[in-house]
């Protein structure tokens, strides 16, 4: 892995340095924290496996899977972060850059970027509409848009290896990404919402379509599953706690196993 973590800020586009150095402080200069993700995701990651990093900003989840030993694919379309992923881990051969957004088809699409909090920049206008007047919400704004080039997560796999474990978080796109995908790994976890609960329950439904048959959260950041009596949940179990999660839990994720 690259030595440093300080990016030139000449190899960004104007106005955008400051978001970098904003993102790298926040997520890849907690050193503390490296050991807690690494336990984190080493449940899911095993040295020399492929891993998927969909929406990986700064790059604090690439780090942690590369310290695992697995090969990585991360995909980020935004130029500045895809940019910033290049440059610190410009000298590991095992990790993989791929400068896209990842929807239900290839192409391209409207990315609208949040300068100010380039973590929700976002290619979905439903994520946009959904936070406008929501309490903790209210000082996110959109005001860029720039066009980026659209993979799917098949096309990801022709290219690399169907991987065991894919971590997606895309803002709101979640299930238009997995749209693009026809086989199920052996777990992957999205990112949901509660300002948009009803994508999370889309994705739930074409995970299970994909062969998904238990599932798990884990709130915000907390690194730890929220505990069900009886551990993990089905579909129903699962949509039925995330239909009842109240405004305030805002965000978390949904772990989805593959049966067997």
């Amino acid at each position: 892995m690259a030595s440093s973590n300080t990016a030139p800020a000449k190899a960004f586009p104007p106005g955008t340095a400051a978001a970098v150095r904003r993102s790298l402080q926040i997520y890849r200069r907690d050193r503390a924290r490296e050991p807690l993700l690494d336990a984190w995701y080493a449940q899911f990651v095993s040295p020399g496996a492929l891993v998927f990093d969909i929406g990986a900003h700064a790059g604090d989840r690439t780090a942690c899977f590369a310290r695992l030993g697995a090969r990585v694919v991360a995909a980020e379309p935004q130029p500045a972060f895809a940019r910033l992923l290049r440059f610190l881990h410009r000298a590991d051969a095992h990790v993989t850059i791929e400068p896209v957004a990842v929807g239900a088809r290839e192409g391209s699409i409207a990315l609208n970027l949040n300068v100010d909090n380039p973590t929700v920049s976002t290619v979905s206008p439903d994520f946009i509409a959904a936070a406008r007047g929501v309490r903790g919400w209210e000082t996110q704004t959109w005001a860029r848009t720039i066009d980026v080039p659209v993979s799917t997560l098949d096309a990801l796999v022709a290219r690399h290896g169907q991987p065991s474990f894919v971590k997606l978080d895309v803002e709101g796109w979640e299930y238009e990404a997995l749209r693009g995908l026809s086989r199920m790994p052996a777990v992957l976890s999205f990112e949901f919402t509660t300002i948009q609960k009803d994508v999370a329950l889309a994705c739930l439904q074409r995970l299970a379509s994909l062969g998904a048959t238990r599932f798990r959260a884990s709130l915000g950041e907390s690194l730890a599953f929220v505990e069900h009596q009886q551990g993990s949940l089905d579909l129903n179990g699962m949509a039925s706690w995330l239909e009842a999660l109240p405004l305030a839990a805002n965000s978390g994720d949904v772990y989805a196993y593959a049966e067997g």
